[in-house]
């Protein structure tokens, strides 16, 4: 009867154990989607004649994965941009990141991690402060990712010399 019991107890705590992990998890496939939300522009950079809202207009950010990154189609009334960006888990967020030529042109170097997060990642080590200690010197801007708790995605996006910045949540 003992021998019963404790196998009982431990195939009780292997499956507390399984979906503790399983809900701990951050899917990225869960950031595909419609993202509605503002878009604010920074005009205090502003260089051009042409009128921008320092408050939030309605926005809308498209996310797609494509292979182990995302393409964000970001867009309103008064801006459309669509770029692509690598991806990092950081705990239960997901972090982004510039890709070749946009990386390169804005860091001075191209990156070395090889693809976000598929690449180069081994054992439970955080991808994003690999990627950090990998490609970055302290005071590198980032600007943006995931709130997977809120499902909400926000990135500032820098567009000849003015900033734009969206914040959005999930449809």
């Amino acid at each position: 009867m003992k021998s019963i019991l404790k196998f009982i107890y431990l195939s009780l705590f292997i499956i507390a154990l399984v979906s503790c992990e399983k809900e701990n998890d951050t899917n990225v496939n869960d950031i595909a989607g419609i993202y509605q939300g503002t878009l604010s522009a920074d005009v205090s950079n502003k260089t051009t004649a042409k009128s921008t809202s320092t408050t939030g207009d309605p926005a809308t950010a498209e996310i797609t994965l494509v292979g182990d990154q995302i393409q964000v189609h970001c867009y309103n009334d008064d801006f459309d941009i669509t770029l692509m960006l690598d991806l990092f888990i950081d705990e239960e967020n997901i972090q982004v990141c510039l890709t070749g030529d946009d990386f390169e042109e804005m860091y001075g170097h191209m990156s070395t991690y090889g693809g976000g997060m598929m690449g180069g990642m081994t054992g439970n080590s955080n991808q994003w402060s690999q990627h950090l200690n990998d490609d970055h010197e302290s005071g590198d801007q980032h600007f943006g990712g995931f709130d997977m708790g809120n499902h909400s995605f926000e990135y500032t996006f820098n567009v000849e010399g003015m900033e734009y910045y969206f914040e959005g949540f999930k449809q």
